[in-house]
């Protein structure tokens, strides 16, 4: 889990207590599958969000376009847990201690402080371990699913050095304005769309906050944080895209986009130049895999690294014994991976070397490809300038992807569900 987005958590529900609940007769607002979203959950994570967008100066929308806009959320979040409990994908209660020790030490208390907070602002520990048990388990479903199946090949950052030549070091700072086009839609209905957009940039065009004209029409996820995309590499956007960023203004707010299925409005916020000298904490790794496949089961590869740890723990070298059981190409190398710059692997291996002190080995952790054991041999920090570029541009290509992947597959799994809307009362 994302360090700023346990902090925007807990910054989230200590400023919302559970007594601002709006008190009144209850109902079912949607059915997902086997799944329901009550009016009162519906309007306690309204308050939570209207709390966050006053916090970011961001104009609320109408309550009903609000009310949409988080039950799209809702039910999104709901489809990807049922997909986690039927999949066996769950979170422990020794990582939610874990998870809870880090939010602790970033708000400079102790548990006990912790605690203390918690109850003076209206919450429950039980509440909140239910919140955090909830975000982790949709990290970990994002980065399984989706993240760790991304591939960037050496020829694709190739392609992107040549489009980019000599933009390689700008950086834009972005917001967007997104409608879907839904799949098979007439040229009626992207019109329809089209003309919706236009009303949205009139809108800007005649002074309202782009923030607050996001809030209202944007269906992205940023829609509730202004349209905010942060920052973004040339080397992440389409070559034609760059041109005409280019060519903007700071402030200044593009014509309607249409790409990736989707209709667009972008302001250009800000933007800079990332050339100089860069500093990155690389990590000298070697692992030990078991994989997971049509052969070995889950239960069977956890029991095969378990039984390798208790002889790693006896003493065994971590080198001879990657060289005998690993079932990675590194074995013959003692499962030496050299040293790793950040994004180099899957966030779950990458999470457990960070927590790792050097010539310490990791407890067995799961990732795409199966079952490891991890140990840090030495950690440095290293002027990449030099190869700055082609490591931000694999950073940058495999978020892109990874985005785009989890956009469709939220999709599909929208598509194959049954979800029945009853926001408005029929």
């Amino acid at each position: 889990m994302k360090q700023l987005l346990l902090a925007a958590t807990l910054a989230l529900s200590l400023a919302t207590p559970a007594s601002a609940a709006v008190q009144t007769a209850d109902r079912i607002v949607a059915v997902i599958n086997n799944g329901v979203i009550t009016l009162s959950e519906l309007q306690q994570r309204e308050a939570e969000i209207t709390a966050s967008l006053k916090r970011q100066n961001v104009a609320l929308p109408p309550a009903s376009v609000l009310s949409r806009q988080v039950l799209d959320l809702m039910v999104n979040e709901q489809l990807q847990l049922q997909y986690a409990a039927s999949n066996g994908l769950r979170v422990s209660e020794s990582e939610i201690d874990q998870t809870l020790q880090r939010l602790a030490a970033q708000n400079k208390t102790d548990l006990q402080g912790l605690y203390a907070r918690l109850q003076q602002d209206g919450l429950s520990l039980e509440q909140f371990r239910k919140s955090l048990r909830k975000d982790l388990l949709l990290d970990r479903i994002k980065e399984r699913e989706i993240v760790g199946r991304v591939n960037v090949t050496d020829s694709e950052v190739e392609q992107v050095l040549k489009s980019t030549q000599g933009l390689s070091n700008a950086e834009y700072r972005l917001a967007m304005i997104q409608l879907n086009i839904p799949e098979r839609a007439d040229a009626a209905q992207i019109e329809k769309l089209r003309l919706r957009l236009a009303e949205a940039q009139l809108a800007i065009r005649n002074g309202q906050p782009f923030a607050e004209v996001a809030a209202r029409y944007s269906e992205a996820a940023t829609a509730l944080s202004g349209g905010d995309m942060g920052w973004k590499g040339a080397s992440a956007l389409p070559p034609d895209f760059i041109q005409l960023l280019d060519s903007m203004k700071v402030g200044d707010v593009t014509d309607i986009v249409r790409a990736n299925g989707s209709l667009f409005l972008f302001k250009l916020s800000d933007k800079r130049n990332s050339a100089g000298e860069q500093l990155v904490q690389q990590h000298k790794v070697r692992h030990i895999l078991i994989k997971t496949n049509e052969a070995t089961s889950e239960a069977e590869a956890k029991a095969r690294i378990l039984q390798v740890q208790d002889r790693l723990q006896r003493g065994a070298s971590f080198e001879a014994v990657a060289r005998q059981f690993s079932e990675d190409g590194s074995a013959s190398l003692g499962g030496d991976l050299g040293w790793l710059n950040p994004g180099d692997t899957v966030p779950e291996f990458e999470r457990a070397f960070n927590a790792l002190q050097p010539g310490q080995n990791s407890e067995p952790v799961r990732s795409p490809f199966g079952w490891h054991l991890i140990r840090l041999e030495e950690v440095r920090s290293q002027d990449v300038s030099g190869e700055r570029a082609k490591l931000a541009i694999k950073q940058q290509i495999r978020q892109r992807k990874a985005e785009q992947n989890y956009n469709d597959w939220l999709q599909q799994l929208r598509a194959a569900a049954f979800i029945d809307d009853r926001l408005i009362e029929k």
